[in-house]
């Protein structure tokens, strides 16, 4: 499986992409990873590459910038927190990468779709509340839901799969109430899944702190990889 780093820009800033490429000729769909708050890591170029051998272009991308990264171990909220103040600064960073993926010469820039954890779901949602005709499918896993708040909402022509933990304190029933409301005034076509008993961040292996609402849950991991599967298979047909 080739795999390949790549720069791409936002504005003045140098983001750093890693790129999964299926065997074959292409171009074939590409599935964006948007990462935790830590910034791009293992776990996101591992889905990149499991993606690759599912025949899509993985590609992890990177909204922090390039050499940017944090602590998966510690608290990140440094690097996340501004972009939770700037939305719009975010879905900009977001698009960039949308941006490169398409012109990228392995893609059909028709069948694009993005798939984000924690972070990365919120992430994957704002590319969806972005209005962007060019991204097939956002799929949130164990994300954070709150609006953007940067202007009318575009009604969304992404179609929406939130895969969701039911014991996920960032996440509580009221949000998760606010977002199917909210994608419902925009007319997505959205799905939920939720997974009882699992918590936030769900499927980090190494993830074991159930006294902060984190924990690793093999059932929901499963579940939620094969539900994104299918998610996937449905909109590139």
């Amino acid at each position: 499986m080739p795999v390949t780093y790549h720069e791409y820009p936002d504005a003045s800033v140098t983001c750093e992409a890693y790129v999964a490429l299926p065997d074959g000729s292409g171009p074939h769909p590409a599935v964006l990873v948007a990462h935790q708050w830590s910034g791009q890591s293992d776990h996101e170029r591992t889905t990149a590459d499991r993606l690759a051998a599912l025949g899509y272009v993985g590609i992890a991308i990177d909204v922090y910038g390039k050499g940017t990264r944090g602590d998966p171990h510690n608290d990140n909220s440094a690097l996340m927190g501004p972009w939770l103040a700037d939305r719009a600064a975010l879905r900009r960073r977001l698009l960039a990468a949308v941006a490169f993926a398409g012109g990228h010469e392995a893609v059909d820039a028709g069948r694009i779709a993005v798939v984000g954890y924690c972070f990365g779901g919120l992430c994957a949602l704002d590319v969806a509340r972005s209005g962007t005709p060019d991204v097939r499918g956002a799929i949130s896993i164990h994300g954070i839901f709150p609006p953007p708040n940067i202007g009318p909402q575009a009604d969304i022509a992404t179609k929406v799969l939130i895969l969701h933990g039911w014991e996920d304190p960032m996440a509580r029933p009221a949000d998760v109430e606010m977002v199917a409301k909210e994608l419902t005034g925009a007319k997505a076509d959205w799905q939920l899944h939720a997974y009882g008993h699992a918590m936030h961040a769900f499927t980090g292996k190494d993830v074991d702190a159930p006294e902060r609402g984190m924990q690793y849950d093999a059932a929901a991991d499963r579940r939620s990889w094969t539900a994104t599967v299918g998610f996937l298979a449905e909109i590139f047909l």
